[in-house]
Formats: structure tokens, sequence, C-alpha cells
């Protein structure tokens, strides 16, 4: 099996995977955002860490719109076209075509919450929903359709799926769970509404990068064919097993994106990775709970995918 053939068996009750596959996230520098630069760049790192899969990391921000002061502004979010995502679709486009014969593809989604929070500010997309949700609404609406822009565009384009991520739904994020249930996953499932058509390979990516969670339950009706989790829930370690257990498909992550993988040697990585496989199901992808700090050196990416493969 090449790389795409193995981890897509994963998905197959019926083929067993000949390794457990493995993939790690970070961003990088601003020079490697756009164009050959970004393309030659997610290459390299690919093939230095020897990684299972390619995913395009999304670095086209929506600009900044400082006539959005109160929640009834709301309604004077503009709609972004597919021209206005040309650039990150360039990168998909390049990458697609240097890797689809060898290997999945996959590109970073943001939620329509959280690249709100690039519009008007995390703090202020906050303030405005507790205020009125029923105002931001309207401008959700039309993130939501910007955001299906870019999906269709990249499904055009051939790529295998995406690694959409959701927030919004983290412990004391919103004292009224009403917020996210009502203002948030709504948004979200509309867009994997998108995704499940045309696409083999999608990833959900339950992010507690700002929050942590103590419950799960809320995002077990999401699609996607592989979900990448927290490692601790209300405070508790979780393990695969549990993740893939509780959401009924494999599971993806086991690794503190802080911890070992940063900062210890060569056989103190292995020995993490071990620690994980123990706890984790029989369709697996190792990886972190998020991504990897930018300066992390590439070598210990690499051991620990090399320590997943020879398990």
């Amino acid at each position: 099996m090449n790389k795409r053939e193995a981890v897509l068996a994963l998905l197959n009750p019926a083929i067993s995977s000949p390794y457990i596959p493995a993939a790690f996230f970070l961003h990088f520098s601003t020079k490697y955002h756009q164009g050959q630069d970004a393309i030659d760049k997610h290459l390299e790192y690919f093939r230095y860490t020897d990684m299972d899969f390619i995913k395009v990391q999304y670095e086209h921000s929506f600009p900044k719109l400082p006539n959005i002061q109160r929640p009834e502004d709301w309604s004077k979010i503009p709609l972004f076209k597919k021209d206005f995502f040309e650039p990150p679709l360039k990168v998909v486009e390049g990458l697609v075509n240097a890797s689809k014969k060898d290997a999945l593809g996959v590109v970073t989604l943001y939620s329509p919450f959280m690249l709100a929070g690039q519009l008007v500010g995390d703090q202020t997309r906050d303030k405005h929903l507790m205020e009125n949700p029923e105002a931001v609404k309207k401008g959700l609406e039309v993130v939501t359709q910007s955001l299906l822009y870019f999906v269709r565009g990249c499904k055009e384009l051939g790529l295998d799926g995406f690694y959409a991520s959701t927030q919004g739904g983290e412990k004391g994020h919103f004292e009224n769970p009403v917020i996210f249930k009502d203002y948030i996953k709504p948004f979200d499932l509309t867009i994997w509404e998108e995704i499940k058509t045309g696409t083999i390979f999608n990833i959900l990516h339950i992010c507690d990068y700002h929050l942590p969670y103590d419950d799960l339950t809320q995002f077990i009706d999401y699609p996607g064919q592989v979900v990448n989790c927290p490692i601790q829930v209300a405070g508790n370690p979780i393990g695969g097993k549990e993740i893939a257990t509780l959401f009924n498909r494999p599971s993806m992550g086991g690794m503190d994106r802080h911890g070992i993988i940063v900062s210890g040697s060569a056989l103190e990585i292995q020995q993490a990775v071990e620690r994980v496989v123990n706890l984790a199901p029989e369709r697996f992808i190792l990886g972190a709970d998020c991504t990897l700090p930018g300066d992390i050196s590439w070598d210990n990416i690499r051991i620990a995918i090399d320590a997943a493969h020879h398990r």
C-alpha cells in the first residue's frame, strides 16, 4: 500500500492498514503562506517527517471590520466570493497536483464562528452573541455562505477532504448553552453538509486551543470519517479507544502539542508514542491534540511518526 491506501484502509473494516498512520501539523512562517513557496514548504515538511497525508494550512485571514460596533451591525458583514479565496485555492491546487496519486490531501477549515472572530475580534464576537444573538446570526449566515465558496472551490480542485475545526462549545465559553446550540453549531453543520458530498476523507477537529471541554457529546452528530479530540475532558485524560467508542469512528491524536514531542529526547518521544498507542483503538492515526509550535524540531516529529510506523 502507498500512504493514500494505508490511510483509507482505516475507513474500511474489511481491510487492515499495514501500520499505524501518523500526521502532525504546524504553521510555517509568513514567507510560506502563499504561492509556490507555500506549496514547496508543505511538500518539504511532508517528505521530511514521513507523515501519512498532507494537511494544507489555511493562512488567508478574513479582514478586520472596524464598522461592526454593535450586534445590529452584523447585517453589514460582506459576502466574500470565490475570488477572495484565490491565494489558498492556488496552494490547494498545487498540492493536489503534486501528491494526489500517493497521499490524501486535506485543508484546514475554520468554522464560521472562528472566522467571525477574525472579522470583528473574538471578544467583540462573544460579547455581541451574548447581547443579541439573533442580530449576530445575520452576519454568521453571510460568513457561512462565504466559507462555502472556499469549500466548493477545494472540491472542484479534487481535494480529498477537510480538517474541519469547531470552537464555541468549550467549558465556560458561554454561560448560556443555547448560544452554542442555536447560533454556532447550526452553521458548523451547514458547512459539514457541503463537505460530506464529493469528499472521501474528513477529520472533525474539536479544538481546545483557547479553552478546555467538559462535554464532547454535543459533537457526536457532527460528520467526519475521523475525529481529533483534546487529550483531556473535564480535567481527566481521555484515550483514543474512549474517543473512538464515543464517536463510533476512528480517532486521531493522543500526543500533547506542548509535551514530550516538543522537548523530549528521542527515547522519551518513542516511549510517549508507545503509551498513546497502548490506549488507542485498532483504527487510529497518531497525532497531536492541536497544532504544534512553529519552532519545533522537525526531527522530533519524524521520530514520533517513525515510532508509530514501526509499532
